[in-house]
């Protein structure tokens, strides 16, 4: 799979609505780990480096912000605001979240447990291991 957002299952209901994912039918990955950020203070950005093997689907249950996507070339951003759309970030792709709204929930499907050694932290390293020259 390649960068996108995915349209989710949305059931609407007087009651509430209900959404869903499934592995293997929304995503392609086995999901291996699951983790959510909130309580983010104004101005504050998450993420900031790149896997060399999660892929990941980031859904905002709650409130919104934007994901900012680096291939190291080109930089695509992507507001997120309903529950029943996810942006599915493969491996080896830089992201940074950031504007959160107040009370926004982010919900993370991640295809590898944690692993720090995964991490690329660094700009510069993140273009080497793309082989990118800047």
């Amino acid at each position: 799979m390649e960068l996108q957002i995915l349209q989710l299952p949305k059931f609407e209901d007087p009651r509430g609505n209900l959404s869903f994912i499934e592995e293997g039918k929304h995503i392609e990955f086995t999901i291996q780990r699951t983790y959510w950020i909130y309580d983010v203070p104004g101005g504050q950005v998450r993420g900031g480096h790149a896997f060399k093997k999660q892929h990941e689907l980031i859904v905002a249950l709650s409130g919104s912000f934007d994901v900012e996507v680096d291939n190291g070339e080109k930089k695509e951003n992507f507001s997120l605001s309903r529950s029943y759309y996810g942006l599915y970030i493969p491996a080896g792709l830089w992201r940074q979240m950031q504007n959160f709204s107040t009370n926004s929930v982010a919900l993370v499907l991640s295809s590898t447990h944690y692993d720090e050694n995964d991490y690329i932290y660094d700009y510069s390293d993140f273009l080497k291991y793309r082989n990118i020259h800047g």
